[in-house]
């Protein structure tokens, strides 16, 4: 069986037609399947309108959280109660097309345990989002020892033994897409054309955009940590060749160092290192202090089908 798992927030615009594509796409193929939607906290008549879809489709189970938990932590509450031998994950705003799952099905059967979609063009996106999305993937491959594949999403096809193997992975700031790529078995790339959101307001602003960028690095990768220790390297290296510039000038010259400007320069160059360095340490200090409290990644409020 194929299990199908989408995320939900806000997307009553877009249900009804979300579901027709996916029903449509899925009913063109041998294997049996359920599409298990993730209501995360929405505010809209989204669980309304998923409540109905059950009602009307025995192959269709909610799941509603007990409010907003964020993109990454439905897509994991879907994993969890997904039953099928392998798992798709698809958002609901039709900009991934329901009609790659067949393909990767058929990818998937030839011995592949992860599918993933790689975007070849992205329609209705700014260039500073392609610009800065390309920047992110480019920099967390320099700076993590995983590779995570250039243009990719969550859209993709896991094998159930990649699932029980996230299912083993209890972190709090989660980065899926990384994770799948941590957990190393047969992985394979389809090309697709990414739509435009079909309907509704996109969930990533830019707020969040920066905070899933920093998930992404700090969670795979310790090279911020590094960078600190050599920049205090560095400033200490300044720091001594000051000291034996004064102490020459000083003592075999009738020159003193002087000036107010240098003095500012040395302060503002150790502080601004200084903070960055705490920055980069208060990051990876607040994730310890997340996990270490050991809550459950959410709660849910209703259950259909399952």
């Amino acid at each position: 069986m194929l299990s199908v798992v989408v995320p939900c927030f806000n997307e009553a615009a877009v249900l009804a037609a979300a579901h027709g594509r996916l029903t449509k796409a899925l009913e063109g193929l041998t294997l049996d399947y359920e599409i298990l939607y993730v209501d995360d906290g929405s505010r809209d008549h989204t669980l309304a309108i998923l409540r109905d879809i059950q009602g009307r489709d025995g192959r269709v189970r909610v799941l509603s959280l007990s409010r907003n938990f964020g993109h990454q932590i439905a897509l994991t509450a879907g994993i969890d109660h997904a039953c099928g031998d392998a798992v798709v994950l698809i958002d609901a705003d039709l900009q991934d097309p329901p009609e790659l799952i067949g393909e990767m099905v058929k990818t998937w059967q030839t011995g592949f345990d992860v599918v993933y979609a790689t975007r070849t063009r992205r329609a209705g996106e700014s260039a500073m989002k392609l610009l800065t999305a390309n920047f992110f993937y480019w920099m967390i491959n320099r700076l993590s020892a995983i590779p995570i594949p250039m243009n990719t999403g969550d859209f993709r096809l896991m094998d159930r033994r990649v699932v029980d193997a996230l299912k083993q992975m209890p972190e709090r700031d989660r980065f899926l897409r990384g994770m799948v790529s941590w957990t190393g078995f047969r992985q394979v790339g389809l090309d697709y054309e990414r739509a435009a959101r079909a309907a509704g307001e996109t969930k990533y602003p830019f707020r969040k955009m920066i905070g899933f960028a920093l998930d992404g690095i700090l969670s795979f990768s310790t090279v911020p940590l590094r960078v600190t220790a050599w920049l205090g390297l560095l400033a200490c290296a300044v720091a001594f060749l000051g000291i034996g510039y004064a102490l020459v000038l000083r003592l075999f010259t009738s020159i003193w160092v002087s000036g107010w400007t240098l003095l500012f320069i040395a302060i503002m160059f150790m502080g601004g290192i200084q903070m960055m360095s705490l920055g980069i340490l208060g990051e990876y200090l607040g994730r310890i202090y997340r996990e270490s409290k050991k809550r459950p990644l959410y709660f849910v409020k209703e259950s259909r089908g399952l």
